[in-house]
């Protein structure tokens, strides 16, 4: 395949690439970086287990716990909210449905919407997975100073995008 981005002047200077790409080794927090993954593997991996055995993944996950926890939520705020396309959505809302795990209704005003609700299978799941992360939470917040989770969520604040819709944690701020 032709490379799309070649010069047909071979004497044209292709840009300089961006400074992230050659940064200074010594700059770079390693260590926070390794802590996140493997404390990412760590927390979605119980959840992993349970899941399995519904035959679903983390997919499935992310959708249970924001139609979980905001009962009525619109398909198009949900797309918003994951940063996915429709049709990456579509598999794993269709298996939730399907499995009697989410509904979906029309909305009152505008039926072209469709709004989106746990069922009661839906929402002990969805509890029974978050529990269990809540569990895993409480454990490395144990031992620490009573103002330390104020601190952690304020760092994971951070680290989200200014722009990226926050869900439920916009409500949870106060």
């Amino acid at each position: 395949m032709a490379d799309v981005n070649f010069a047909a002047d071979a004497t044209t200077a292709r840009p300089a690439a961006p400074a992230v790409l050659a940064p200074d080794a010594a700059t770079i927090d390693f260590e926070l970086i390794e802590l996140l993954f493997f404390a990412y593997r760590d927390f979605v991996g119980e959840p992993d287990q349970t899941l399995a055995r519904f035959g679903f993944g983390r997919a499935h996950h992310r959708v249970l716990h924001f139609v979980s926890r905001n009962p009525g939520l619109r398909v198009t705020d949900l797309l918003d909210t994951l940063r996915i396309t429709k049709q990456s959505l579509g598999r794993v809302l269709k298996e939730l449905v399907d499995k009697g795990y989410v509904e979906q209704e029309q909305g009152a005003v505008d039926r072209r919407q469709r709004l989106l609700h746990a069922t009661e299978r839906g929402r002990a799941l969805a509890l029974e997975l978050s529990a269990r992360q809540s569990a895993r939470l409480g454990r490395a917040l144990a031992g620490l100073p009573p103002e330390a989770r104020g601190t952690v969520r304020d760092f994971l604040a951070r680290m989200i995008d200014a722009d990226a819709p926050r869900g439920a944690v916009a409500d949870d701020a106060e």
